[in-house]
C-alpha cells in the first residue's frame, strides 16, 4: 500500500513536537545545576574569608600591656629619661606589631626611628619597647597615651602618667657644735632629703676647706629613694676659722646635678665643755718648798676625764706631789688636790688644769694665783689680800681672796705677802673664806687648846693653891 505524502509530513511534525520539549527541559536542567554549583562555591569562599578575618582580630585583641617602668620615676624638665613598656601575647598565635609610639603634647621621643619595623610577638611571649624621652616645662603631671598597631587587626592603647619636676635634693647641717675649738675633733652631720617622686642615684659628698681636716674625706651613697632622708656623719678638726664646704653631686636618671652646703667655722667657748673651778685654795710654806691644797668643781655640762693638776713657770713641781691626778670629774662633782712646788718668786703661781673630753680631745686651762696685787713686786712686807684668776682654752677661771702669813725661805725682810716672818719662818695663807687643808687650822687648834687649858686651871685654882701651900 502506498502512503500518501501529506501523512508523512504530519508524522514528522508530531515527532519534532515530542522531542523539542524534552531537549529544552534537559538544557534547562543542566543550566540550573551549573548555576547552583557556582553559587555554592561562591558562598563557601565567602565564608572561609570571613572566618580568617575574625581569627586575626581575635589574636590581636589578646595582646596587652603587662608592665611600665620609668627611669627616673619623675622626669627633670628637658633632661632625658627612659620609659619601658612591656606587652604580652595571651593568645595562641603570633601577632605582628608595628609603629609603637607615645602620644603627648609635652613628652617627646628621642629614638622614635628605632621601632619602625614590624615586630612579631609569639604566643605566650612578651616584648618590651624602651623609649628615650624628654619632657617640657613646667612642673606637673602629663597624661600621655602609648599605642601600637597590629598586623591584620586593631591597635593596642595604654594610658601613661608622666610626672615632671625641677626640684633637686635638699641638704643641710643637722648637727654641729655651737662653736669650734682649735685642733679639737668636733662632730658634724650632713642631712640629705630627696623630695622627688623618684630616686636619685650616685650621691658623692666631698668636704673641703682651707686648714680644715674632715674624716671621712668623701662619702658615697648608691641611691636615695623618693621622699627619704639620710644623715651622713663627719668629724671636723679645724686649724683656724674659715668656711667648710660640702659638695654634693648626684644623678637624676643619667643626668648629673650638684649642690653645695657651706658651714662657717668659728671659734669660741664650747657651751657643753667641762668648766673646772678652783675653791678652798690654801698655801703653806714647808721650809724649802710650798704646799698648795684646794678643791676643784666641774661646773660644766660634760665630764672632765683624766684631770691632772700641776704648777707652771716660774713655779716648779717638787717633793711629794709635783702634780696631782684627780681622774674623771663628772659634771657638778668636785675633787681635792695637793701640790708641792718651789718658787723663787711668789708674785704669781700658775695652776695648770689638763683633761680630756669624751672624744679624747685635750683641754688645758691655767688659773693664775696672783699674789702681788697688795704687796708690790717684791714678796715682802704685810698685805691684806690678793686674788686668784685663771685663763685657758675653755674660758677664764674664778677668783678667791686670801690672807695669811709666811714667806719663802729665800726671802728676807718681813716674809711673804699678808704676814710676817723671817727667812726660815712658816705661815698659813687661806685663799678662800672657807679655808682649805688641816694646816690652815693650826693656829685655831693651838688657841683652842690654850683656852681649854686656861679654863681647867681657872676652875682648879683653889685645889692647886692648897696643893702648893701643903708643899
Amino acid at each position: 500500500m502506498k502512503t500518501k505524502p501529506h501523512r508523512l509530513c504530519a508524522i514528522g511534525i508530531l515527532l519534532l513536537v515530542l522531542i523539542l520539549p524534552a531537549a529544552v527541559a534537559a538544557a534547562d536542567s543542566s543550566s540550573t545545576s551549573s548555576t547552583g554549583s557556582s553559587t555554592s562555591s561562591t558562598s563557601s569562599t565567602s565564608t572561609s574569608s570571613s572566618t580568617g578575618s575574625t581569627s586575626t582580630t581575635d589574636a590581636a585583641s589578646l595582646v596587652y600591656v603587662s608592665n611600665v617602668t620609668m627611669d627616673p620615676g619623675e622626669l627633670y624638665p628637658y633632661e632625658e629619661g627612659t620609659i619601658t613598656i612591656t606587652l604580652e601575647n595571651g593568645g595562641s598565635t603570633a601577632v605582628g606589631l608595628t609603629d609603637p609610639t607615645i602620644i603627648s603634647s609635652r613628652v617627646h621621643i628621642v629614638n622614635e626611628d628605632d621601632w619602625k619595623t614590624m615586630t612579631y610577638i609569639g604566643a605566650g611571649s612578651t616584648i618590651s619597647y624602651s623609649f628615650r624621652i624628654t619632657a617640657d616645662a613646667p612642673d606637673g603631671t602629663d597624661f600621655a597615651l602609648f599605642t601600637v598597631g597590629t598586623k591584620g587587626g586593631g591597635s593596642v592603647h595604654f594610658p601613661l602618667v608622666i610626672r615632671v619636676s625641677s626640684e633637686g635634693i635638699r641638704a643641710c647641717i643637722s648637727v654641729k657644735p655651737d662653736s669650734f675649738t682649735p685642733s679639737a675633733d668636733e662632730a658634724v652631720n650632713l642631712s640629705i632629703a630627696n623630695p622627688r617622686d623618684g630616686e636619685v642615684k650616685n650621691l658623692l659628698i666631698t668636704p673641703s676647706g682651707d686648714g680644715i681636716a674632715v674624716s671621712p674625706s668623701e662619702k658615697y651613697i648608691g641611691s636615695l629613694d623618693a621622699e627619704n632622708t639620710v644623715d651622713v656623719p663627719f668629724t671636723v678638726t679645724a686649724g683656724h676659722a674659715g668656711n667648710l664646704t660640702f659638695h654634693v653631686s648626684y644623678e637624676i636618671g643619667d643626668s648629673p646635678h650638684t649642690t653645695d652646703v657651706v658651714l662657717p667655722i668659728t671659734f669660741g667657748e664650747d657651751k657643753t665643755a667641762a668648766v673646772p673651778v678652783l675653791n678652798n685654795v690654801a698655801l703653806t710654806s714647808k721650809g724649802s718648798y710650798f704646799d698648795l691644797t684646794g678643791d676643784i668643781t666641774n661646773a660644766g655640762i660634760t665630764d672632765a676625764k683624766g684631770l691632772v693638776v700641776s704648777v707652771g713657770s716660774p713655779a716648779a713641781g717638787t717633793g711629794t706631789y709635783p702634780q696631782y691626778a684627780i681622774g674623771s670629774l663628772a659634771s657638778d662633782d668636785s675633787g681635792s688636790f695637793e701640790l708641792t712646788f718651789s718658787a723663787g718668786d711668789l708674785s704669781s703661781v700658775p695652776v695648770l688644769l689638763s683633761w680630756k673630753d669624751s672624744a679624747g680631745d685635750d683641754y688645758t686651762e691655767e688659773k693664775v694665783l696672783d699674789l702681788s696685787s697688795s704687796a708690790g713686786n717684791a714678796p715682802a712686807g704685810a698685805g691684806t689680800g690678793s686674788t686668784a684668776s685663771g685663763t685657758g682654752t675653755t674660758g677664764t677661771g674664778g677668783s678667791a681672796s686670801f690672807s695669811g702669813a709666811g714667806g719663802p725661805p729665800d726671802m728676807g725682810g718681813m716674809g711673804g705677802p699678808g704676814g710676817s716672818g723671817g727667812p726660815q719662818g712658816s705661815g698659813t695663807s687661806l685663799f678662800s673664806v672657807k679655808g682649805g687643808g688641816i694646816s690652815s687650822f693650826y693656829p685655831l687648834i693651838a688657841g683652842g687648846v690654850l683656852c681649854g687649858a686656861g679654863i681647867v686651871l681657872w676652875k682648879k685654882r683653889k685645889w692647886l693653891s692648897q696643893k702648893l701651900k701643903r708643899q
